[in-house]
């Protein structure tokens, strides 16, 4: 593959890193709520928290990597559909992060699954809002996007007028 080309998607800079994640949801009581961890490691214990998410391995697709990260690092299998949310570029580390979301399995019981993580999760929106990375705060928004789009193509046309 030609340099700064990964998994057939061109990236900013060729020494970019490259992650794939996911933004799992849930409503409860009429309130979003979504899957974050945090980071494990006294070095982290100040660190923001984030989407479960990790680097492709070898001749792995963005969402197949999204899906193994997230299982490797909650627990959770995820079998639903996922809709691609896009990317996020962090602005001081150079690495870009592909974000997946879908609904949480029913009935998910989140766990530290990994030894990278020592929390996990399910935190209302608007909260994680504010213990997200920076970076991937765009990610909690476009999935507020989609969701209103999606709620408002359910919703029947007033008949009005």
């Amino acid at each position: 593959m030609p340099q700064g080309v990964l998994h057939g998607r061109k990236m900013a800079e060729p020494r970019s890193k490259l992650a794939s994640g996911t933004v799992l949801y849930r409503t409860v009581d009429g309130t979003i709520e979504v899957l974050l961890v945090h980071p494990s490691g006294n070095y982290n214990r100040r660190a923001p928290w984030g989407i479960p998410k990790g680097a492709p391995n070898p001749g792995e697709t963005l969402e197949a990597a999204a899906r193994r990260e997230t299982l490797e690092e909650t627990g959770l299998e995820i079998t639903a559909a996922l809709f691609d949310l896009g990317h996020v570029d962090y602005t001081r580390s150079k690495k870009r992060v592909h974000g997946y979301a879908g609904p949480a399995p029913d009935g998910a019981v989140p766990r530290c699954a990994s030894w990278e993580v020592d929390k996990v999760e399910f935190i209302e929106i608007t909260r994680a809002r504010r213990v997200i990375h920076p970076d991937q705060a765009a990610l909690l928004d476009r999935l507020q996007q989609f969701l209103a789009a999606s709620h408002s193509e359910k919703t029947p046309a007033s008949a009005d007028g």
